[in-house]
């Protein structure tokens, strides 16, 4: 495929969402099967959900789900864009496929796999970075609105929440759900397609 061929992509993530993490592994084989260039953004599901009434558990979740978000945030500040992609896939990893729920050994766990300095997880409990960490994530919510989570993806500058799959499509598998992503962002007054999900999220 040529460059002239090539697509764009924006992801929004937030380490702790399993659906967010099942998507971006979906976008990571699209990566290898499709000419797309993506950039990852941090997104906090804790700013989504300020001053909502919230059942007990998931309140608990995003009282304690600031810290992986601000560090992702915090290394994007300090240390550039391309530390993004890989830091979030070793804080991920951790808490997904492996099962971590102390979100700080996770981010700990994460910045020693990705190279970081480990003086980064300091920022998991400072609001230094809060304002680039909202200003990301309502860059998603101008795209896409207020009634959605994570992942959001943005095809083209087209944004959707989702698609939300599970296990990760892979290979042309992969692709072909691409091209249909890619198909309706380019449909103009394209809003969704949803149906009720009957599996949770299946980690490799």
């Amino acid at each position: 495929m040529s460059d002239e061929q090539r697509n764009t992509a924006d992801f929004w993530f937030d380490p702790l969402c399993p659906w967010a993490w099942m998507t971006s592994r979906w976008m990571g084989e699209v990566e290898q099967v499709r000419a797309v260039d993506v950039t990852w953004h941090p997104f906090s599901l804790a700013v989504l959900n300020e001053g909502r009434d919230l059942p007990e558990e998931y309140r608990a979740l995003m009282d304690r789900g600031w810290g992986p978000a601000r560090v992702v945030t915090a290394a994007r500040e300090l240390h550039g864009q391309d530390v993004v992609k890989p830091l979030y896939d070793a804080i991920g990893t951790a808490i997904h496929p492996g099962g971590t729920e102390d979100y700080d050994e996770a981010i700990k766990a994460g910045l020693e796999e990705a190279g970081l300095p480990a003086d980064l997880a300091r920022f998991a409990h400072t609001d230094e970075y809060d304002v680039q960490m909202r200003a990301s994530t309502q860059k998603a919510l101008d795209l896409v609105g207020d009634d959605v989570g994570t992942p959001v993806v943005a095809v083209e500058g087209t944004a959707f929440f989702g698609p939300v799959v599970t296990p990760a499509p892979k290979g042309e598998d992969a692709g072909r759900l691409w091209d249909g992503c890619v198909a309706v962002a380019a449909t103009s007054g394209f809003f969704e397609i949803k149906r009720s999900r009957t599996a949770g999220p299946q980690f490799d």
